[in-house]
């Protein structure tokens, strides 16, 4: 009996975690919209980072590594 729903189990499992995931033409233009874009206001991202810096105690840009610790 095990050995019949065993491989059942398993086929189930990774039927479900298939990497294919498809968007329809119709929705890509939802998904290309300038709304949906995390930078199209340039204020609000920096005033996030001043926010975010000076909380943190760091300066630097997005992609520096390091704190105001001085530790790398």
């Amino acid at each position: 009996m095990n050995f019949v729903l065993l491989p059942i189990m398993l086929l189930l499992i990774f039927a479900g975690c298939s990497p294919k995931v498809t968007v329809s033409p119709m929705d890509r233009a939802y998904l290309n919209d300038y709304l949906m874009r995390t930078d199209r206001d340039t204020l609000a991202i920096k005033m996030f980072d001043h926010a975010y810096y000076s909380r943190e105690g760091s300066r630097g840009g997005r992609a520096v590594g390091g704190g105001g610790c001085g530790c790398n």
